[in-house]
């Protein structure tokens, strides 16, 4: 009697509970939940400030009421930050979720590898050479992007590229770019070397509508590429021989997955400058509270935005002095990192 309640227990449990729910309805949960936290944590951004407006005050305006000052405040002033958070922490968590798949390594990040600095590097060429026009920016974000990617590439090749490989060589193009742009800003006036240093902390002040909306268009037809490549993607997982025998080409899905990678990065940097770490936790904390066999995108590029959106709120209204939301990033990214590299290695061992 006693071993059948048991069955029909264990039966119950496998049915209900919520350790056993399906792999797509956990994922639609998750998804769900970020949505919800970044409504929640939008409100509060525009809300909090040295002009206070309440959650109902928020919404009304965003709707179309409110007077002209709180007009002013959410639309004018704070809005364009709040979604710079969201849109750029998105592309962020799905430039990591690209990488770490390519390279089925949960360290690979756009960050770590270096193509954050490839790009600020780009940008600082352009600030210095084209006085700093937002398409010049642009361009020389994407063109340090590419070739640091390309790089990293060539150095990381030989024998087939490996992850492990590849992080080790993005590690060290990433040191010897973070000297060369400290030596640039050494060199340049010491206005402009203020402005480009918060700005390579990864900092959403100023953040303007104008460099916002044309980042997101450059960036939109490859987020498009990134999802349609999905598929495929999982095909990469099953290994080499088998996705090429189900008619996928490995290396021509890597080399697009990781040129899309890049692409989304440099259009982020180009925004808010390198921001670390987000692109590294994201697409893991999304595979770890959905419990996927592979990164989902989507999911990586909402929990991107909370993370972005949380530490900007963290950054300008928690802690005791107002700081770019690069240095929160790298704060909590740091021990994340630690943490990541500790359970890799158990994990080798």
């Amino acid at each position: 009697m006693k071993s059948t309640a048991d069955a029909g227990y264990r039966r119950v449990l496998l049915r209900c509970g919520p350790l056993r729910m399906p792999v797509r309805l956990r994922s639609i949960v998750v998804g769900l939940t970020a949505v919800v936290a970044l409504g929640v944590l939008g409100v509060l951004s525009l809300g909090l400030g040295t002009y206070p407006l309440s959650p109902l005050e928020v919404v009304r305006t965003l709707i179309g009421g409110g007077d002209a000052m709180d007009r002013t405040v959410v639309i004018d002033w704070r809005l364009a930050r709040s979604i710079a958070a969201i849109t750029i922490g998105a592309l962020l968590g799905v430039a990591g979720a690209l990488f770490q798949t390519v390279t089925r390594n949960p360290l690979a990040s756009p960050d770590i590898l270096g193509l954050s600095n490839g790009a600020f590097t780009g940008m600082l060429l352009a600030l210095v050479l084209f006085s700093g026009s937002w398409p010049a920016l642009t361009a020389g974000s994407l063109l340090g992007g590419f070739a640091t990617a390309a790089l990293i590439w060539i150095l990381s090749a030989r024998g087939g590229i490996q992850g492990f490989r590849l992080i080790v060589v993005g590690i060290g193009v990433s040191a010897v770019l973070a000297s060369l742009n400290t030596w640039m800003l050494l060199q340049i006036e010491l206005e402009t070397a203020m402005f480009a240093s918060a700005w390579g902390t990864g900092s959403l002040n100023g953040v303007t509508a104008g460099p916002l909306v044309g980042a997101l268009l450059c960036a939109l037809p490859f987020v498009v590429l990134a999802l349609m490549l999905v598929p495929r993607l999982r095909q990469l997982g099953l290994g080499d021989d088998m996705a090429a025998s189900t008619g996928a080409r490995p290396t021509a899905i890597r080399a697009t997955a990781l040129l899309t990678g890049v692409v989304l990065i440099a259009a982020a940097t180009t925004v808010v400058g390198p921001v670390a770490f987000v692109s590294l936790a994201a697409p893991q904390i999304a595979r770890l509270t959905a419990r996927t066999p592979h990164l989902s995108l989507v999911l990586s590029g909402l929990l991107g935005g909370v993370l972005l959106l949380g530490a900007d709120l963290v950054a300008q209204h928690v802690l005791p002095v107002a700081l770019p939301v690069g240095v929160v990033t790298v704060s909590v990214g740091g021990a994340y990192l630690i943490l990541m590299i500790i359970l890799e290695i158990r994990r080798r061992a």
